[in-house]
């Protein structure tokens, strides 16, 4: 069975503007094409912003990409969340909004990546850390993947089973969590 790369982080559209030398669109592309290096399944919650940049690019380097909704059907997904559907080679409709959506995304997956990331993340982050994931932050690019050291000294439990992993390369961080899961 292939191991499933969730990525997660921020959706806002403003964090992917696809301007000349924007830093956290290179690392989002880096990412995706070290994921497409890569045997893996990607997983992402079907949505916008630099968790987009990551699956079209993937996906357009290869990758199959499955795109997690938290809509019950395309119409919604389109309309109502205003979600695109061209990065995913399949979306799954959960029918169960975005919180929903996260549960159903985390434990799908073997291996948890956080680019970035602001509340949508962090419930996402929280959930990898309860359900014992392996967790790997993209550090460099703010928000919940820059913040994940002082979210698990603060208000971490000493019983989790999570593997947490932090570096700016895309390539180390990978190669961290795919030998920590081999490892399992």
């Amino acid at each position: 069975m292939k191991t499933k790369v969730g990525v997660m982080g921020s959706a806002a559209a403003e964090s992917a503007r696809l301007e000349t030398g924007n830093t956290l669109v290179n690392k989002a592309e880096r990412l995706a094409h070290v994921i497409a290096g890569k045997d893996v399944l990607l997983l992402t919650g079907g949505t916008t912003g630099l968790v987009y940049v990551v699956g079209k690019t993937a996906h357009e380097a290869g990758s199959f990409h499955i795109g997690i909704s938290p809509a019950s059907n395309e119409r919604e997904h389109s309309e109502l969340y205003k979600l695109p559907v061209d990065a995913c080679d399949a979306l799954i409709y959960t029918g169960f909004g975005l919180k929903g959506r996260n549960v159903v995304l985390v434990r799908s997956s073997d291996i948890v990546l956080f680019v970035s990331g602001a509340m949508g993340s962090l419930n996402e982050f929280t959930i990898a850390y309860d359900e014992g994931k392996i967790i790997g932050c993209l550090t460099g690019t703010g928000g919940v993947a820059d913040e994940s050291e002082y979210l698990m000294q603060k208000f971490g439990k000493r019983t989790s089973t999570a593997r947490v992993f932090t570096n700016e390369d895309p390539v180390k961080l990978l190669d961290d969590c795919m030998n920590a899961l081999k490892s399992r």
